[in-house]
């Protein structure tokens, strides 16, 4: 590597700061090149604590100090008028200044997104950020965006999404052509609102560099029938939060199965290695990155435990190593365009659900 990579971490963000922060820069550390820096925005006090416990890591980190943290229930509003100088905006204005090539949080989600998309700014075309979730399934993963920051989303917002999603998933999974499609309530043309069926005629229309496959429906994303699955904020954050639920109750009922008993708590401990395996397939990287900036800032779980925190590290620090935004402003110049050329297909009556 020609030059030091340096990432600008929010210690203070999440349920458990530098409790949690610190404990995940050390396990990010020994995955990254030991020129890896960190600089490190939150209150000294509290982490030099926790530094303590991680000597190792004195040689790559930075502390700036600020005792100003951002709420986890502030509103994105209130964020941005008493957010200057918070251990997440120091965080972002470190990339901006050229200081770091990305930041990760774990903090206020909406306050980030507001932050992060003043401080930044967007990239070409680009109204606002979304959100990125990766769905496990039976082959892997899935790229699934938005999962939360936009809630109402036009034809040409769902398009943003499949441009940003697939350069996404090329960038950090290593996907040479990713396939894409948009959720929908069936895989018939007629099927679904205005929105989904005008952006559907957008992106099969070929004016994009994109392996585009149609509508796909929920249950094809377990399936990983697509690699890139798009949809309204709205919707996907349902989806997620319903499918983070299952998880969490198909885990304690084996658990509670597998303990019931002598026998079955024998076979479990024989099971283990399988058991654990099993358990990490269900519970994907919790990272999130802010697609459409101009600059990379990636945001982990509130509740995100040290390995889910240094996931979004590595996450962050992979991301600005990639041609990512350059690929996604490539194909974002050729959106108006087809927006304009594109008209939404006749609605013959009423979309219809299975």
């Amino acid at each position: 590597m020609n030059r030091t990579l340096v990432i600008s971490i929010d210690a203070m963000g999440g349920d458990h700061g530098p409790s949690v922060t610190v404990p995940a820069l050390a396990l990010a550390a020994k995955a990254m090149p030991a020129s890896t820096r960190f600089l490190v925005h939150g209150d000294a006090a509290a982490l030099d604590p926790e530094f303590a416990r991680h000597p190792a890591l004195k040689a790559q980190v930075e502390v700036r100090h600020t005792d100003k943290v951002i709420a986890s229930d502030e509103k994105p509003a209130v964020a941005l008028r008493r957010g200057k100088g918070s251990s997440m905006w120091n965080a972002v204005e470190a990339v901006k200044a050229g200081e770091a090539v990305a930041a990760v949080s774990s903090g206020n989600t909406g306050g980030l997104m507001a932050i992060s998309k003043l401080i930044l700014r967007m990239s070409v075309d680009v109204d606002r950020p979304c959100l990125v979730a990766s769905w496990p399934g039976a082959k892997g993963l899935t790229t699934v965006l938005d999962v939360g920051a936009n809630i109402d989303c036009d034809a040409e917002r769902l398009v943003e999404f499949a441009i940003m999603g697939e350069a996404f998933h090329r960038a950090f999974h290593g996907v040479a052509k990713p396939t894409v499609g948009l959720v929908n309530v069936g895989s018939e043309d007629v099927k679904g609102h205005e929105e989904v069926r005008l952006a559907h005629a957008i992106l099969r229309s070929g004016k994009f560099d994109l392996d585009y496959r149609g509508f796909i429906e929920g249950d094809d994303l377990s399936k990983n029938t697509v690699d890139v699955a798009v949809t309204d904020g709205f919707t996907g954050n349902i989806m997620l939060k319903a499918a983070e639920g299952t998880g969490r109750y198909v885990e304690a009922e084996l658990r509670a199965a597998l303990t019931s008993s002598l026998i079955t708590t024998a076979g479990a401990l024989l099971a283990r290695s399988g058991l654990r395996k099993f358990g990490q397939k269900l519970n994907p990287p919790r990272a999130a990155p802010l697609l459409g900036l101009n600059g990379v800032v990636v945001k982990s779980h509130g509740g995100a435990k040290a390995q889910d925190f240094a996931d979004a590290i590595l996450m962050a620090a992979s991301l600005s190593q990639s041609d990512f935004a350059t690929e996604v402003e490539k194909n974002m110049t050729r959106l108006t365009a087809a927006v304009a050329e594109s008209s939404a297909p006749a609605a013959d009556g009423a979309a219809t659900v299975d």
